[in-house]
């Protein structure tokens, strides 16, 4: 098994859902379901197979993807959507719809019924299903029939008849076929009591017949009273609905995202009839900022520009920014009315959190960190730079300079294998000139570990360095000087990505694959991005600070009060004298307008 393969295999969940094998070729070869998917998939690789299919299979699965369900039931429906859409070569194909029935009610007819029906057609009806077992669906039909009381017949209803059927008799029907019995309006009113248990609204149901037991109990209608009371217990008495089995969801996608720093896995459910039919993954590893309305807001466009097909609604986990633009945009690439939500409760809220789940599930796998896994991720980086504790926090340290200028350096916090960014610390490198890293790396390390000791905060268990042996031994050198021995200093070089330990003399290298080095490399790389956005905004500042020097009359206070209201210089350009004289007055402002052109003293 190829290692990539294996370290996928060791990684997944103990968790419900679908596996995908695919060959060389990234074809799908075979889709299976499992109660735990990481003992169905590891049993392929470790047991004997046990069939000629299964070992020609196994020879040929090169990769493989993963759908994470929160039953087996859901896993194996979403299996058999997934199986008819690929039609992998080692899956069996049905040939037909009949893998699942449905109840069909026909709300087109005026005394409509409900029945099963195997496929679902454009006839007016409603369907609802697919039922898995077959046995839920007739058991649900029977429950319909005996508390609902809709008819089961085929007979043209003209209420004309002279007497109902033992149907009626043994109350299983209203015998709307006599008009005396049941009028149009009250079996109406039964047929929206079966629609809204069908699309699982069971306590706005619960709360209509408590209202009409009620109002039959006010009546001194005892036996009615009653009736409604049977009803509402055997409504609140409905197994939890399967949330893949959703019949009030037609076309809709999903979008949820799981994001860590300047990582991000981005996941797409789409569901097409109110099936499962697919998903789609998108990853990004260099954000520079985020901003989950900005982002989602953009993934979405591209996502849609690329004439992918638009749905009846889409649920985001977030809100958009320019939500209604983009609903009219889609709506008029649909020729149809297309609505953006972010659901706050209820079945699609649900299904939302199960994309959520899956996109830190595919976060993980791509990125090798398993938050299941953490403290066993730990324990192996503790053993293999023989450190005295488990790491549980780590402080990173970067510097960030142009040729000595501008040097500044940046403090990244991780705590249990997660970024703490409340902790995150910037400095401007004070007593180097020039660019000498070493320095600038002794410097900040002593300001840091100075103001730890003597505000009595809580110690690392490892320094981590971006950086290879000079500024580890700088750094071993400032703590030492501080009487910080005891403490734990690795650095990691950029290009080689080799590991040096205080206390040993030959360098570390890990496999690029390996989890504990993409721990670090994750750490090093929040550490380093943390400390180029301080630097450019450092150059910013700067120039402006170079820049305003030239104006007569403006010295270093007022210079300080329009870095702080503006920010740059660009800003500085292009504002106007009145916002120029919120921050220094209209003398200084019309001086400063004149320095840069007659465009800022006209606005």
């Amino acid at each position: 098994m190829a290692v990539a393969l294996e370290e996928k295999v060791y990684n997944l969940p103990a968790s419900p859902g679908v596996y995908l094998f695919k060959n060389g070729r990234e074809e799908l070869i075979y889709i299976g379901k499992a109660k735990s998917l990481r003992h169905r998939v590891r049993s392929y690789f470790q047991d004997r197979p046990v069939d000629v299919k299964t070992e020609v299979m196994v020879s040929q699965i090169e990769d493989l993807e993963f759908i994470v369900t929160d039953t087996e039931v859901e896993a194996l429906i979403l299996e058999s959507n997934l199986v008819k859409k690929n039609k992998p070569r080692f899956n069996v194909h049905l040939k037909d719809d009949k893998s699942f029935p449905y109840l069909k009610v026909t709300v087109h007819e005026a005394f409509p019924r409900v029945f099963i029906a195997r496929k679902v057609r454009k006839d007016g009806a409603l369907y609802f299903g697919p039922f898995l077992p077959a046995s839920l669906a007739r058991r649900t039909l029977k429950l319909i029939n005996t508390h609902f009381l809709m008819r089961s017949c085929d007979l043209e209803i003209d209420g004309k008849l002279d007497r109902p059927c033992l149907d009626y008799h043994i109350k299983r029907c209203l015998g709307p076929c006599v008009e005396e019995l049941c009028t149009r309006e009250q079996y109406t009113q039964a047929v929206q009591e079966v629609v809204l248990f069908l699309q699982g609204k069971n306590e706005h149901l619960v709360r209509n017949l408590t209202d009409k037991m009620d109002a039959a109990a006010e009546r001194e209608e005892y036996e009615l009273a009653a009736f409604y009371r049977d009803r509402i217990a055997t409504v609140r008495a409905l197994a939890e609905r399967q949330k893949m089995i959703m019949g009030s969801l037609n076309d809709v996608d999903f979008f949820a995202y799981h994001q860590e720093g300047p990582r991000l896995a981005l996941q797409l459910f789409a569901l097409r009839g109110s099936k499962l039919v697919g998903r789609r993954e998108f990853f990004w590893e260099d954000l520079i900022s985020f901003r989950p309305s900005e982002f989602l807001s953009s993934a979405i466009r591209q996502y849609y520009l690329q004439d992918a097909y638009v749905p009846n609604e889409i649920y985001t986990s977030d809100e958009l920014e320019d939500r209604q633009l983009i609903e009219e945009w889609l709506s008029l690439r649909k020729g149809a009315r297309v609505k953006v939500h972010v659901p706050q409760r209820g079945e699609k809220y649900q299904m939302l959190q199960l994309v959520k789940k899956n996109a830190r599930l595919a976060f993980d796998s791509r990125f090798r960190v398993l938050r299941g896994e953490q403290e066993d991720l730990l324990r192996q980086l503790q053993g293999v730079l023989a450190l005295p504790v488990l790491p549980r926090r780590i402080e990173a340290f970067d510097i960030s300079n142009i040729q000595g200028s501008d040097s500044v350096a940046s403090l990244v916090v991780c705590e249990d294998g997660e970024m703490v960014p409340a902790e995150y610390r910037r400095y401007r490198i004070r007593t180097v000139r020039g660019p000498d890293d070493f320095a600038s790396m002794e410097e900040v390390v002593t300001r840091r570990y100075q103001r730890v000791l003597q505000e009595e905060a809580v110690l690392p268990d490892l320094v981590l360095l971006d950086g290879g042996k000079g500024q580890l031994s700088v750094a071993v050198h400032a703590l030492e000087g501080l009487g910080l021995e005891e403490l734990a200093v690795a650095s990691i070089a950029k290009r080689e990505e080799t590991l040096f330990v205080k206390g040993k003399e030959d360098p570390i290298v890990l496999p690029l694959r390996s989890p504990i080095l993409q721990l670090i490399q994750r750490i090093r790389d929040e550490a380093h991005r943390f400390a180029i956005t301080y630097h450019r905004k450092r150059r910013r500042m700067r120039d402006l600070s170079s820049e305003l020097e030239g104006i007569p009359g403006i010295g270093p206070k007022l210079k300080t009060r329009l870095l702080r209201s503006f920010g740059s210089l660009r800003e500085v350009q292009g504002a106007s004298v009145y916002e120029l004289a919120q921050a220094v007055g209209w003398q200084k402002a019309s001086e400063i307008a004149r320095h840069f052109g007659s465009t800022a003293v006209l606005k």
